[in-house]
């Protein structure tokens, strides 16, 4: 399961806050939140400090949107390893 909290500051960024585990069905309900923010031109940063497992699915998908340059913040060590594998 992952729980996606959605923070806006004053300075308009969005922050998805996610806690839980980016598996399955949940990578599609992240891809869906993230393209509902950038399709309103909209800065986005994921916070991650509370995630505890990323699938190959969910790695794909934080390297996507890293590279069109959404903010990842508070990934612990042994999911920065991994993000920087692929």
């Amino acid at each position: 399961m992952l729980r996606i909290s959605r923070i806006e500051s004053s300075s308009g960024e969005v922050v998805l806050r996610l806690e839980g585990s980016l598996i399955g069905p949940w990578v599609d309900e992240l891809r869906s939140s993230c393209a509902a923010v950038c399709n309103n031109e909209r800065q986005l940063s994921l916070d991650l400090t509370e995630v505890l497992f990323a699938d190959s699915k969910g790695l794909a998908l934080l390297r996507t949107l890293r590279r069109s340059n959404v903010g990842l913040a508070g990934c612990s060590p042994f999911l920065t390893e991994q993000l920087n594998r692929g």
